[in-house]
């Protein structure tokens, strides 16, 4: 009873600070008066390109997009290589997975741009790049950690080979399958800033416009309300993790 308490309050806490996060980016008066009050000396406190809450949409969608396709591939890949059709492959998928990681995102954008022009789609497929590593890993992870007995009872019970992977490895993998997804979107919140600079939007627009016009008020107006969006973020695919483990 004391576990179910403790995560009603978790999702009460979180639902306050998200009606209190959406009230705070609506405001763009109050944003005015905070950073006319931290900077006096800048005659321009407020990045032109829109307000708050579009570039958190804007930001949002990037973050969507391509941690929604993250997910689906990198579950996919990692229920794959851990079929026996597919486990030869496991070493390479890993390697790849992990070279993905050690690319700056400013390189990987560099390169997609030539292929799929500025803005919207090199963002997402830098970002989709990001993402894939915490979920290939986690899938994998979750998946070979199965005791064997319990795959044994799943085939003695009739089931095939993928009706015991839905049935039962899947749902035994899910809470650490969603720690991936979790570290996989954080990571890509703080990533998609960078795709202002190839005028992708989002909360990076006002960072980047900052540091090139030196104005620190900029800089705040978009970091801010990411790490804001990051902590409501992890907080929500937390909270959904404790849901998944106690259920």
């Amino acid at each position: 009873m004391t576990g179910k308490n403790s995560r009603l309050s978790s999702w009460i806490f979180l639902g306050i600070f998200l009606l209190a996060f959406i009230l705070l980016i609506s405001n763009m008066a109050l944003w005015e008066s905070f950073l006319g009050w931290l900077f006096p000396e800048e005659r321009e406190v407020l990045h032109p390109r829109g307000t708050l809450l579009e570039l958190v949409a804007e930001h949002m969608w990037m973050v969507l997009v391509s941690s929604g396709l993250a997910t689906i591939i990198g579950i996919s890949i990692g229920v794959l290589v851990t079929r026996p059709m597919g486990r030869q492959y496991l070493p390479l998928v890993s390697n790849l997975s992990s070279l993905g990681q050690t690319f700056p995102p400013v390189a990987v954008l560099a390169l997609a741009v030539p292929l799929l022009g500025f803005g919207f789609k090199p963002t997402v497929a830098a970002l989709l790049l990001y993402g894939l590593l915490p979920i290939v890993r986690n899938t994998i992870a979750g998946i070979e950690n199965i005791p064997p007995d319990v795959r044994e009872a799943a085939y003695g019970m009739g089931m095939s080979s993928w009706q015991a992977l839905f049935k039962v490895e899947l749902p035994l993998a899910l809470k650490v399958i969603m720690s991936g997804i979790r570290i996989s979107v954080v990571i890509n919140i703080g990533t998609a800033t960078v795709g202002a600079t190839i005028g992708a939007g989002g909360l990076g627009s006002p960072i980047i416009a900052g540091l090139v016009a030196e104005n620190p008020a900029f800089v705040l107006e978009g970091a801010i309300p990411a790490a804001l969006l990051a902590f409501s973020v992890d907080a929500f695919l937390g909270n959904v993790e404790k849901t998944i483990s106690s259920g």
